[in-house]
């Protein structure tokens, strides 16, 4: 039993809760579902004030890359009318009804500042004061925070330069000159609706290229095939994303794309690059509506110079350029994250010499976020479920 004399007095007087879920997105309604299920009294901690808020700040035109059958919440199916990938709308409304239907205590507008562990349990620092549990689960997300990189000379740039998180409406870049940086999940997105548009100019910056498949392949949607792929071995699921790569959209290297520096599946799980969707970008790619540039090397007022030392000059910028999980503030103090903020533990995992705390949702899944989600939560509430029985030995 840890010595309660040394601890602040406040804490003395505040209760111990069973598990606290910081995050309200699908991976924590996903692993407070489970956790209650299995019997865990739980608290979820949503610094919001509505539920799926980065949803409803991204642009009305985005769709999962998700097929719905393989995106749906535990126990919840999508009407029988939502698209085969489901629009931002749809998913929005898919939470809310998840958290209804299952009466989920959300408690919003509770932003948590910090998390310290106490030797048998930890102290949450929250915006509405001290919370003690023994369990405390991470799922604030792995796209929390927009990543935009410091280019040189970019302050002086006289054109826009926004994330792909501000992307917005697609027609509302007609007629402007258009760079987007990023050949990855989020690039793609953004090209995918842009190659619609009539756009004076659009050029994509990629320093490498992407593991890219369609949406479809005939009238199969290929994200159906994931959990087979999830199973697979690394180098096989390697090989298959590339070879179905080549067959569908064959050599984009013709078309001054970089090649992969390594396969779909083993960038998932080396630098957390997920694989991006095609939805028309290659046609446009092909055709000469979007034309492929080296990688950045600075800004100037009138444009952006390239690694090859040749000029565009672009009314806008969009940069596809990830995310951070702006964990550091949170728990970067208890060694527990990588060198790019992600914990180095996820789903039933986690450290031995830090008992009770979890992470989940925090690396992409070939899978996709919703169905990872489940597994992780399943697993993260069976390891909780099991260290809060009594053992059934007497003495």
């Amino acid at each position: 039993m840890a010595d309660t004399t040394t601890r602040p007095m406040v804490e003395q007087l505040v209760a111990v809760e069973p598990a606290i879920v910081i995050g309200a997105g699908a991976a924590g309604l996903t692993v407070a579902h489970a956790l209650i299920k299995a019997g865990v009294p739980t608290a979820i901690l949503e610094k919001e004030s509505r539920l799926a808020e980065p949803w409803h700040r991204r642009h009305q035109q985005l769709r999962l890359n998700t097929h719905r059958d393989l995106s749906a919440l535990p126990g919840l199916a999508y009407p029988g009318n939502t698209p085969a990938f489901p629009q931002r709308d749809a998913v929005i409304r898919h939470m809310n009804d998840f958290r209804e239907a299952n009466r989920l205590p959300v408690e919003f507008g509770v932003a948590v500042e910090a998390i310290a562990f106490r030797g048998d349990h930890w102290a949450v620092r929250t915006s509405a004061g001290l919370r003690l549990a023994r369990h405390v689960v991470v799922a604030t997300g792995r796209d929390r925070e927009p990543f935009t990189p410091q280019w040189k000379g970019m302050q002086a740039f006289a054109g826009r330069i926004i994330h792909s998180v501000d992307f917005g409406d697609a027609t509302a870049y007609a007629g402007k000159k258009v760079l987007v940086v990023g050949a990855g999940n989020s690039g793609f997105d953004a090209l995918n609706h842009l190659a619609g548009v009539d756009t004076a100019a659009l050029w994509l910056s990629a320093r490498n290229g992407p593991a890219l498949l369609p949406k479809r392949i005939g009238k199969i949607a290929v994200h159906r095939l994931s959990p087979l792929m999830a199973r697979l071995p690394l180098r096989v699921a390697d090989a298959a994303i590339a070879a179905t790569q080549r067959l569908v959209f064959g050599d984009l290297t013709k078309f001054g794309m970089p090649p992969a520096p390594s396969g779909g599946v083993s960038r998932l799980a080396s630098d957390y690059t997920a694989i991006a969707a095609d939805d028309g970008a290659v046609d446009a790619i092909k055709s000469g509506k979007i034309v492929i540039v080296p990688a950045i090397r600075e800004f100037t007022r009138d444009g952006v110079v390239l690694a090859n030392g040749s000029l565009v000059d672009p009314d806008i910028v969009i940069a596809a350029t990830g995310y951070r999980t702006g964990l550091e503030r949170m728990v970067g103090n208890l060694g527990v994250l990588d060198g790019k903020g992600v914990p180095l533990f996820n789903g039933g995992q986690a450290d031995p010499k830090l008992p009770g705390l979890w992470f989940t949702g925090m690396r992409p899944s070939i899978r996709g976020c919703f169905a990872n989600a489940a597994i992780l939560g399943k697993a993260i509430a069976r390891r909780i479920a099991g260290s809060s029985r009594p053992s059934g030995v007497s003495r």
